[in-house]
């Protein structure tokens, strides 16, 4: 089958049918190959899943090279919004040509993104109807709070992590992140990583790698 985005698939080590699908979703200028390196680490330690690393749907409006969920260029907080719930289409929908491939239930995959990737998994993992498993999110933000809020429809176990040193995406948005899912009762579990800026370190890469483990 063809998915409706540019995909890298990493099979799970055993070959056999995956129980369990991890969905890899790039920050803001990345691509499919800068996440899959996480993928091809986690593979050794988790041999059921098929790992599954999609390109974002549109070419970054700053790098030809790369990709983005949405334009973030000179955009209003209401515009990002608008162009962030079209992207939100296109990742339910490559969800559910995940779900139809493999033939798993909502329950047996786990978003996870960083940066603008950990944004739009936040945005539509809360807002699916079928339940997912987890979402792990490095280094983002909830797009709009309100938003979301009002549009709550399931509530996967949540894990985020971000570096106190970032300064392209603040910490602050993992305290409001945080915040928002224990009032609205979203399992969440956070880690701050010391003397880390916008990346993910290996730290966060293990502890992601704990949580799966005790998940799959």
């Amino acid at each position: 089958m063809g998915f409706s985005l540019n995909t890298t698939i990493i099979n799970s080590s055993d070959k056999l049918k995956p129980d369990n699908a991890i969905i890899f979703c790039d920050g803001y200028v990345g691509d499919r190959n800068d996440i899959s390196i996480l993928a091809n680490y986690w593979k050794n330690y988790l041999p059921k899943p098929v790992f599954i690393c999609p390109d974002a749907p549109e070419k970054c409006a700053v790098s030809p090279s790369g990709f983005q969920w949405f334009d973030l260029m000179d955009q209003t907080s209401d515009e990002i919004l608008t162009k962030s719930l079209v992207a939100e289409i296109k990742l339910n929908k490559f969800i559910d040509e995940i779900k139809t491939e493999y033939m798993l239930s909502a329950d047996k995959i786990i978003l996870s993104g960083f940066s603008q990737g950990c944004m739009i998994s936040l945005q539509t993992g809360l807002k699916r109807e079928d339940k997912i498993n987890s979402i792990i999110g490095y280094s983002g933000k909830i797009i709009d709070i309100k938003h979301i809020e009002n549009n709550i429809k399931s509530k996967p176990d949540i894990i985020l992590m971000h570096g106190d040193k970032d300064e392209v995406v603040p910490v602050s948005f993992l305290l409001e992140a945080k915040d928002f899912s224990i009032r609205n009762n979203i399992p969440v579990k956070t880690h701050l990583i010391k003397n880390c800026d916008h990346h993910i370190p290996i730290e966060a890469s293990s502890i992601a790698l704990n949580y799966i483990l005790k998940k799959f």
